[in-house]
């Protein structure tokens, strides 16, 4: 006698409604009911309510929090999948006291890298206000800068900050780099000169973001760092809203102490509809699109599915384990 499905897969925050498409989940459907989830739940009881009745969870890196308060009122979860090697906003250390078992999957870093340097070429060339000029029946609005013999300033040269510098040497920039642990020797090892965290913000004409959010490094860009910046500098972060005091931030963007900003992610995401951000013209914001590439996505849903096969075959996976 026919058996139907066993198991029940929720699919969260599949914005761009691409999730089916990206990876072969043949594999799956005799063996579960995949349902796919499009919006974003913020509140937790609705994400609670919504979350009861599946057994596989698959999330999208942080778009959906999953803490210990909803993770207990699940008692059917069994497996979450999430993408990246690593996902901040899960209790990983709950889901295992709870059974649960937490996996994460490969990863490209290189989407990120390429939106940061879009985002400064649209602030110092003021790409988005002449697309829109000339969209409109305009013509030249603004005079744009240079990058060449400029000064761009790393905070935080691991891979995405090496990537970064590589491209600034190609336009002509000078690499200056910080992070609590980077030395000299490292510094150099990636055409960058290691200064103190005061000087690089006092110099850089850019200064750009890439550190992993951590309770050392929340807040690590606070009013004072902002303080030291030239009016004519710019602060980008494509790495995590809460790395940077996001009050300080506006409050010098109103008062024009710092030319401009480009953010790709904010304290709270999505961005809520009354947010300051959104009436700031000095500011260049995109909705945490990074990540966002095909060809992350097609890693991201095809160790997924490879992910939840072997779960229910009883083999091996990725576990992420806690932080």
């Amino acid at each position: 006698m026919a058996t139907g499905p066993t198991h029940k897969i929720a699919i969260l925050d599949d914005y761009q409604q691409v999730a089916l498409g990206m990876a072969d989940w043949s594999a799956l459907q005799s063996k579960a009911d995949i349902s796919v989830f499009h919006d974003h739940l913020a509140d937790p009881a609705a994400v609670v309510a919504r979350l009861k009745p599946f057994d596989i969870v698959c999330v999208m890196r942080e778009r959906t929090p999953l803490p210990r308060a909803i993770l207990s009122q699940l008692p059917n979860l069994k497996l979450i999948c999430s993408t990246a090697p690593r996902n901040a906003s899960i209790d990983v250390a709950a889901a295992k006291e709870l059974g649960i078992t937490v996996c994460g999957t490969g990863y490209t870093s290189h989407g990120a890298a390429e939106v940061t340097w879009a985002l400064i070429l649209g602030l110092v060339r003021n790409i988005p206000a002449e697309a829109g000029s000339l969209r409109s029946g305009g013509w030249q609005i603004a005079v744009g800068g240079d990058l060449d013999k400029k000064t761009i300033g790393i905070v935080g040269l691991g891979n995405l900050g090496r990537r970064v510098g590589l491209v600034a040497k190609a336009f002509g920039m000078d690499v200056i780099a910080w992070s609590q642990n980077l030395t000299a020797e490292k510094a150099e090892a990636a055409g960058a000169k290691l200064v103190a965290k005061d000087e690089l913000f006092r110099a850089a004409d850019i200064v750009t973001i890439h550190l992993v959010l951590s309770p050392r490094s929340r807040g690590i860009v606070a009013a004072h760092e902002i303080g030291l910046m030239k009016p004519t500098a710019y602060l980008v972060n494509t790495s995590r809203g809460p790395l940077i005091d996001e009050t300080a931030l506006i409050d010098a963007l109103k008062h024009r102490r710092i030319a401009g900003a480009a953010l790709d992610v904010f304290d709270t995401e999505p961005l809520p509809a009354t947010h300051p951000f959104h009436t700031l013209d000095n500011l260049l914001a995109t909705p945490h699109i990074g990540f966002v590439t095909r060809e992350t996505y097609a890693i991201f849903y095809r160790d997924t599915v490879e992910n939840i096969v072997a779960w229910m075959s009883g083999k091996s996976i990725r576990v992420t384990q806690p932080a």
